[in-house]
């Protein structure tokens, strides 16, 4: 489960129902400085919220501390106080700057009205409490917060631009200057005492042309007071001299088609800055020194959209990508330290629990996706393909069919086959012109058949209910007097469904019959109805929310209103029963709240305050009937727990009391002042279950209760060990159960077994697939797990497999003194092989004089073999003792004679060399250097 910020859990604490799990948003990637870093936290931006992270210094990782969500309209930039880690400053499209406290998680002062869109945001470096803001052509406005120049007022000189900004930086040495970019790929230089520049330095292929080029990123030069780093979205990067106004360095990439959008400085390595590749995820380091970069690292597909390097911890470059994702990459150690993928960037306006699978939770957002969801880790499993537009609505089909149906603005409806990875079916098929119609006005629900998988659903803003077969053949078409917004199939009769209407009407259809007439017509509502749901549990029972803020509830067989929930102070969107107590009602509002009803009475029994934005979707599953999911227009995915609400019938099912008072049927449930008694299958099921059961069933009961009303993250676990301690034999342990915290006893033989398979499985031929680990990594987290075992020799030898030599030989000898030196060798032949230099430190450190003789004396660097030889002689370099084939040891005056020949061999060879250049002096120079006169009589004579 994803961590819950402080400030949200005791937030959430105030009301029974309790947050369980957070799936926070992405980054958004249409403004620029939509992430920032200050002291040991960063942040970054979704569409309506900010998302701030700190460093939890006990365990070396960052957690979310707070979610900041005053901002009604888009958020367009964000900066952080240079002069207090406390303190940054957000704008946003509705024309206001905010400024935040995130140790007190308050909003400190606000700015309405600032004249104009603050597109680009900064804290001034020569002011302690001061922001700057500019939107299109200027000016620049500087707000001072307090004291007695407080108020808002215009720079002097940056004004009156001829092209739009795109952003601007403060020098953070020289006071008071400051840098535009323009989006004719010109900048404008300002410093106080010195002449103003306006619109120089465009790129040299844009010189006497009007084409634009925007300028994507600007960065000065920590380290100097003149340079600075400009990137243009088609011409690349560039160094340039504020001062003299010239291009120092034009920076090329290894591919034309790569550009950038990001950059940023690492100040702890002069001269040294990153980029990020806006098409894939490509992370490069570049030295000023050079014109190409030092190094490249691909960390995702995708490109990024910003880039931050954090100074505490140092190393850790803080990226944003275009899909959302928001990681911490660390240089040093090549890995992320942080990652958050593919969160929703957008609203999120659906969200449902696939129907066989009560841990896999789809959304559908605003950001044209739909996603799916593991609950237990929150991260997402799947991703629809492409950008639908906008998707209102999903349903999945039922049973284990594994496809979802979505709902679009503008593209019609569509059937995704999520195992194939692609979109099985669409509903705006060409030629058909009521279904062209259809779409694109927008359809607002998609609802598959929970009885008959081959039914769907569809409303539309043009006023029609279209029941379709899942290969698009119309079935009805049920018109309406204005748009449908909801419909909704009963789940206890498979052919009525029931709509909600822009005309305040619930209309309730039965398919069966080739009458496009509803059966019934309820009204009361005084403004639209959006949503409609029928009771699993009560037959004839529907739901409605409105504009008007109430939720209604219809009785079919009565033909009327039998309750009117008010409460909500906004228009009410979702709606969701609980299926198995058959009373209880929750609704999502626009007024940011879940309400919690209990229909009986027709009061409010709980609300929750907790998200930032309009809700929209709730959701729960039959088999954990007391988890509830959430989303919202802030972008985020919430879990709940509504055990709380029935305290009374956990301590029953704890105090093993009878079945009369755990369970019981939906009339007497419904009883006014009735404690709470399970109706739904889920607790029939467990109830038949344990009526079989012999002995004592009573710890199958509990585990199986528990199972159904926990949370998802750790009631299996708890169980499995349970088992365990009770004796269970281990292969009758679910697979799952490797996964969480394991019996000691099971620890060491079960990781080495997962080691084991990692580096056994075999890749398909056509590789792993999108998402699935590489052999390489899958070698990595198998020697990773060996090396923890202390298993230091098979961890030496995964490594060598995947090349990592260094990290080898660097433990060998945790093994033993002969296996680092055998390690050494193969190291050394293999480096022999590749007619590498760097063999020789590895013969030296080993002693093995002869193989590093020999390998210089076959490349022809005699004179280096011969100095080599000589040190050998003069016990310059140590030889490592170990036993001969034959059991003894090989004696120090035995290896002196050993490289004593060597020597001769090594002084004869370039005797030769020199003999045969005709430079037979020379030839005799060498043998009379080692004392060879025998050698030099003989050649003389010759």
């Amino acid at each position: 489960m994803t961590d819950i910020p402080l400030n949200l859990f005791f937030k959430a604490n105030m009301s029974q129902v309790r947050q369980v799990g957070l799936l926070a948003a992405g980054c958004q990637p249409w403004s620029r400085d939509v992430c920032a870093a200050g002291g040991d936290r960063f942040a970054y931006c979704a569409t309506l919220a900010i998302y701030v992270y700190q460093l939890d210094h006990r365990y070396n990782e960052f957690k979310l501390h707070s979610i900041m969500s005053e901002h009604k309209k888009t958020i367009t930039a964000i900066s952080w106080c240079p002069h207090n880690p406390d303190l940054f400053a957000s704008g946003s499209t509705d024309n206001l700057v905010i400024i935040w406290n995130v140790a007190e998680q308050k909003v400190v002062a606000k700015l309405d009205n600032t004249k104009g869109t603050p597109a680009s945001l900064s804290w001034c470096w020569n002011a302690d409490d001061a922001v700057a803001f500019a939107s299109d052509r200027g000016p620049l406005f500087i707000w001072t917060i307090s004291g007695p120049d407080s108020g808002v007022t215009v720079h002097r000189d940056a004004h009156s631009f001829l092209s739009d900004i795109c952003i601007f930086r403060w020098h953070t040495r020289k006071k008071g200057k400051v840098v535009f970019g323009h989006i004719d790929g010109s900048l404008s230089i300002f410093q106080p005492g010195n002449k103003s520049h306006k619109h120089v330095l465009r790129p040299e292929s844009l010189e006497g042309t009007e084409e634009e080029d925007p300028v994507t990123a600007l960065e000065w030069d920590p380290l100097s007071t003149e340079y600075l780093l400009v990137a243009n979205l088609h011409y690349g990067i560039r160094l340039v001299d504020s001062e003299s106004l010239c291009c120092i360095t034009t920076f090329n990439f290894p591919s034309a088609a790569a550009s950038v959008q990001c950059l940023a400085w690492v100040p702890s390595a002069p001269g040294m800055f990153i980029t990020g590749d806006s098409q894939v995820g490509v992370l490069r380091i570049w030295n000023v020194s050079r014109t190409t970069p030092v190094d490249n690292f691909k960390l995702k597909k995708t490109g990024f959209h910003c880039l931050h390097v954090l100074n505490s911890p140092p190393r850790k470059k803080l990226c944003c990508f275009l899909d959302g994702g928001v990681g911490l990459y660390n240089m040093g150690a090549k890995k992320w330290d942080f990652l958050r993928d593919l969160g929703h960037v957008e609203t999120i306006f659906d969200c449902k629990f696939k129907p066989d699978d009560p841990n896999l939770l789809a959304t559908a957002s605003f950001d044209g996706t739909i996603k799916v969801w593991d609950i237990n880790t929150l991260t997402a499993v799947h991703t629809s393909p492409g950008n639908e537009g906008v998707i209102y609505s999903l349903s999945w089909a039922p049973g284990d069919l594994n496809c979802i149906a979505g709902a679009t603005s503008r593209n019609g409806a569509f059937i995704w086959d999520i195992k194939k990875g692609k979109m099985a079916q669409r509903f705006n098929e060409k030629g058909i012109l009521h279904f062209l119609k259809h779409g694109k006005s927008g359809i607002f629900c998609i609802a598959w058949s929970h009885k008959d998988s081959k039914r769907i659903a569809t409303c539309s803003g043009d006023g029609y209910c279209i029941i379709r077969t899942v290969d698009g053949k119309v079935l009805h078409k049920y018109r309406h007097p204005a748009a449908v917004f909801g419909c909704d199939w009963s789940q206890n009769n498979k052919d009525m469904i029931a709509t909600g209407c822009e005309d305040r009407n619930v209309r309730v259809y039965y398919v069966a019959t080739s009458s496009d007439q509803p059966l019934k017509v309820f009204s009361g509502h005084t403004e639209k109805v959006f949503h409609v749901k029928w009771s699993p549990l009560r037959e004839g029972i529907l739901c409605s929310g409105s504009d008007d803020g109430s939720v209604r509830v219809w009785d079919y067989t009565q033909d009327a209103c039998v309750n009117i929930l008010s409460g909500h102070t906004a228009p009410v969107r979702g709606l969701m029963w609980n299926t198995e107590v058959p009373y209880l009602l929750v609704s999502g509002s626009w007024d940011y709240t879940i309400k919690v009803w209990d229909t009986r009475e027709g009061t409010c029994v709980d609300t929750v305050y907790d998200h930032g934005a309009d809700v929209y979707g709730l959701t729960c599953h039959p088999s954990r009937p007391f988890t509830m999911a959430s989303c919202s227009r802030d972008s985020t995915v919430r879990l709940w727990s509504l055990t709380p609400l029935i305290t009374p019938l956990q301590i029953n099912i704890l105090a093993d009391r009878s079945w009369e008072e755990i369970i019981g049927n939906t009339d007497s449930a419904i009883e006014p002042g009735t404690p709470p008694l399970l109706c739904g299958k889920v607790s029939r099921d467990i109830k038949q279950e344990i009526e079989k059961q012999t002995g004592n069933p009573r710890v199958k009961k509990l585990r199986w209760f528990s199972e159904c009303l926990s949370p998802p993250g750790g009631s299996d676990n708890l169980w499995n060990l349970v088992a365990v301690v009770k004796g269970q034999d281990e292969s009758l342990l679910p697979q799952n159960y490797r996964k969480g915290i394991m019996h000691l006893k099971h620890l060491i033989k079960f990781r080495m077994s997962e080691a084991q398979e990692l580096t056994t499985v075999k890749m398909s031929k056509f590789g792993g697939g999108i998402g699935v680990p590489t052999k390489e990594e899958r070698l990595k987290e198998a020697a990773e797990i060996h090396l923890r075992l202390g298993q230091i020799q098979r961890y030496c030898e995964l490594m060598v497999e995947l090349g990592e030599w260094d990290k080898a030989l660097s433990v060998a000898p945790g093994v033993s003194v002969k296996y680092w030196k055998k390690l050494m060798q193969r190291r050394a032949d293999q480096l022999i092989q590749e007619d590498k230099d760097d063999v020789i430190p590895y013969c030296i450190a080993i002693g093995d004089v002869k193989k590093l003789v020999n390998f210089l004396m076959s490349r022809g660097q005699l004179k280096e073999a011969l100095l080599v030889a000589q040190a050998a002689c003069e016990g310059n370099l140590q030889t490592l003792h170990v036993s001969t084939p034959k059991g003894s040891w090989c004696s120090d005056d035995t290896c002196k004679e050993d490289f004593n020949e060597l020597l001769q061999e090594a002084c004869k060879e370039l005797a030769d060399w020199y003999f045969q250049e005709g430079r037979a002096v020379l030839a005799a120079c060498c043998h009379l250097a080692v004392d060879n006169i025998e050698r030099l009589i003989i050649d003389e004579k010759q």
